[in-house]
């Protein structure tokens, strides 16, 4: 499984999603109070990221 998104608990028990490649986080997200927000993230970026504009600000 090269690349994956991971649920998982904070620390203060709030749910957040990782998007990890070969074992690296490339990115997570805020924290949500429920697993169901954390899954809608999920189908949210899957539906709305391959469209997403690339802006570079270097």
């Amino acid at each position: 499984m090269a690349h994956h998104f991971q649920i998982y608990k904070d620390k203060a028990g709030e749910f957040r999603v990782r998007f990890k490649y070969n074992d690296e986080i490339m990115f997570s997200t805020e924290g949500y109070a429920s697993k169901a927000s954390a899954k809608n993230a999920i189908e949210s970026i899957k539906k709305n990221g391959p469209d997403a504009e690339v802006i570079d600000e270097s």
